[in-house]
């Protein structure tokens, strides 16, 4: 789609806060008008719209992206859009650590037991750990308490959560950059130690570093929306 209107503004609108191309409201890919919950958010989406250049990239419009996604995927049913990301507790990406060597399990001990201890400690979890490819059963308990934590947040929290999970591969990193204990790029780190880990050791290459670029800027994006929401 080429670029079409001239003036982008941010203003409260019945509901919450809207963005006007030209005084239109943008609308979702189902139509529904974007409303957001507060003006910290519109005011960087309008942002993202006044930016554009000739042709509209989606990629340049990631807060854009994950409010239509709140709008159009989330909110008809929240619940069982909280259940699938609950569901990556059961294998989360901190709880396996590696056999070996030293060095690795050593960097994942450190990127990754802090952050879950206080998750654990912050919302009354208890995770198991493992070592290796066996899997390990996490507690019924926590698995349900976890989609109890992630439905209580609402459409547009879920929306900011969901990029930070599905990066990561972990709801417990999500969850720890969601409730500031841990920034984003702190975060981004510990998801990527494997990868960082073999990347020192055999050297990366410059098709694997620009694609961990692209979910760095995602994963920045999703922290970035989810702070707008105040």
């Amino acid at each position: 789609m080429r670029r079409f209107w001239r003036d982008v503004t941010a203003a409260p609108v019945e509901g919450g806060h809207g963005v006007l191309l030209d005084g239109r409201p943008v609308r979702t890919p189902k139509r529904a008008a974007l409303v957001v919950p507060t003006a910290a958010l519109a005011g960087a989406i309008a942002a993202e719209w006044a930016a554009v250049g000739e042709r509209v990239e989606p990629a340049a419009l990631p807060l854009t992206g994950m409010a239509n996604a709140a709008l159009d995927i989330i909110t008809p049913d929240p619940a069982g859009f909280a259940a699938g990301l609950a569901a990556y507790g059961a294998s989360d990406l901190t709880c396996y650590r590696a056999e070996g060597p030293a060095d690795l399990v050593g960097r994942q001990v450190a990127a990754w037991e802090p952050v879950l201890k206080a998750v654990e400690r912050a919302h009354g979890l208890v995770f198991r750990r493992t070592a290796g490819v066996r899997p390990v059963d996490q507690p019924a308990q926590t698995l349900a308490r976890l989609e109890a934590l992630l439905s209580a947040r609402g459409p547009f929290p879920l929306a900011g959560l969901a990029p930070l999970v599905t990066l990561s591969g972990s709801v417990v990193l999500a969850l720890a950059v969601a409730d500031g204990l841990l920034e984003a790029g702190p975060a981004f780190a510990a998801a990527e130690v494997n990868a960082l880990w073999q990347a020192d050791r055999w050297g990366d290459d410059a098709e694997a570093a620009a694609a961990r670029a692209d979910r760095e800027a995602a994963f920045a994006a999703a922290a970035r929306f989810l702070a707008l929401l105040g």
